[in-house]
């Protein structure tokens, strides 16, 4: 596995197809890093829709999107499913954060975080406004995730900086 970009490095980009749930619709789109320059991005790659620590990490975050907000950030998150699986699982759970689909585990490899077995690592990379890594945190076993509050107080130093 490689260990993909460093913090301080620039977050190598790309362009996915996701979707986001908006009230009763599921907005369908490409997405593409670079777009959000400016903003803070929390990348949240993780192994599987409907499957339970994967549920719990991304309805966490989902009920904290106002705190993403109040610090000038957004939240996606990245799995190998295709946007239809996606879609059910936003739907189902009322997550209100883009679900990206790397089908082909592409954006995975990139960032280090592609695993055999198992697809992809539970992994969070925070990219400042400028496009660059700021911190990574790459899980070895996928049982637990970064909580809202530490991913918080790493934006925070981010804004501070």
């Amino acid at each position: 596995m490689a260990s993909g970009p460093q913090p301080g490095s620039p977050a190598p980009d790309f362009t996915l197809p996701g979707g986001i749930l908006s009230g009763e619709d599921f907005e369908r789109g490409d997405y593409r890093l670079s777009a959000s320059l400016g903003r803070a991005v929390v990348l949240a790659f993780y192994p599987g829709d409907n499957t339970p620590v994967c549920t719990k990490q991304l309805c966490s975050y989902s009920s904290g999107l106002e705190t993403f907000d109040g610090l000038d950030a957004e939240v996606w998150g990245i799995s190998p499913q295709g946007v239809d699986s996606h879609e059910s699982f936003a739907r189902t759970h009322g997550l209100r954060m883009p679900l990206l689909a790397d089908e082909g585990r592409e954006t995975a490899r990139t960032y280090g975080v592609a695993a055999p077995g198992i697809g992809v690592r539970r992994a969070v990379f925070l990219i400042g406004p400028d496009g660059i890594l700021r911190w990574k945190h790459v899980a070895l076993l996928g049982a637990t995730f970064q909580s809202l509050d530490t991913l918080a107080d790493r934006l925070s130093g981010i804004k501070a900086a």
